[in-house]
């Protein structure tokens, strides 16, 4: 099956609220090996401003998968995910993610172009947090191998 060009415009429904906890703030931040105390140490991240423990930059990625999920689990895009490539991210913040934060994703297809037997599939992520603020966005680049 051939990927959905009709797909290019489409924008899913918010995802459901992620509640950013403290240990999973650590965790991630453990995994991409940050070393900002703000990220280990409520105190630290207290006493340079925050209300809470700071979340690397990256942080936001985990929501953007949910938003990623709802595309690929999305019958009607013609999407094989065994065909599936990530290619590219590029992320903006405009503000540090705390926890305690309610964050969701609003994902929209902005692209969908031939690339020979493949598809490049470009979508636009914006991750809200519970006042609707945006505290990133991102996108995010997909290949779908096609038949050779």
């Amino acid at each position: 099956m051939a990927v959905n060009r009709a797909i290019e415009g489409r924008v899913y429904p918010p995802t459901e609220p992620y509640l950013v906890g403290r240990e999973k703030i650590r965790e991630f931040a453990r995994a991409v090996f940050a070393t900002n105390p703000t990220s280990y140490d409520v105190e630290r991240a207290r006493a340079a401003g925050h209300a809470d423990l700071v979340a690397p930059p990256t942080f936001p990625v985990i929501v953007q998968e949910r938003a990623l999920a709802q595309l690929v689990a999305d019958p009607t895009t013609g999407i094989e995910p065994v065909n599936l490539v990530h290619s590219t991210e590029h992320a903006s913040s405009f503000r540090p993610v705390v926890a305690g934060d309610e964050l969701s994703a609003v994902l929209t297809v902005t692209e969908v172009a031939p690339r020979g037997p493949h598809t490049l599939i470009v979508a636009g992520i914006d991750i809200t947090d519970a006042s609707g603020a945006v505290v990133s966005t991102m996108t995010s680049s997909l290949f779908v191998r096609g038949e050779l």
